[in-house]
């Protein structure tokens, strides 16, 4: 059973809006190595352990993770802050945005836009 604290454990502040910088904290968010995925690790090896102690400790791993991921994905949504507009104002100024956020080649940030400016349930290359 999991309780959510509504206050984070962490204070979170950003300078500004960045959705370059939040298109590389998604991979942290939820790529192979990012936080969900090493909630989801140690919340199956819990699930799977017969020792009491051991399925208490990753069990409370398992939950430390998931703030993590609450972390992450409020710095991404505060990074985001404003994007969708950004991209609305005109077409030049979406095609400067749109070259700024897919430099490496990753569009999972733009799908993230379409989708709300959320932080969407997706592998690191955006795909649900």
């Amino acid at each position: 059973m999991f309780v959510h604290n509504k206050r984070l454990q962490y204070t979170v502040r950003v300078a500004g809006p960045n959705p370059g910088l939040a298109n590389l904290m998604l991979e942290q968010f939820g790529g192979p190595q990012g936080e969900l995925a090493a909630a989801m690790r140690y919340f199956t090896q819990g699930v799977s352990e017969d020792d009491p102690g051991r399925k208490d400790m990753l069990m409370d791993i398992a939950t430390e993770e998931l703030s993590h991921l609450e972390v992450i994905g409020s710095i991404v949504g505060m990074l985001n802050k404003g994007a969708k507009g950004e991209m609305a104002e005109g077409v030049e100024e979406e095609a400067d945005l749109y070259r700024s956020l897919t430099g490496g080649g990753n569009d999972s940030h733009i799908t993230s836009l379409l989708y709300g400016g959320g932080t969407p349930l997706t592998n690191s290359g955006g795909v649900p």
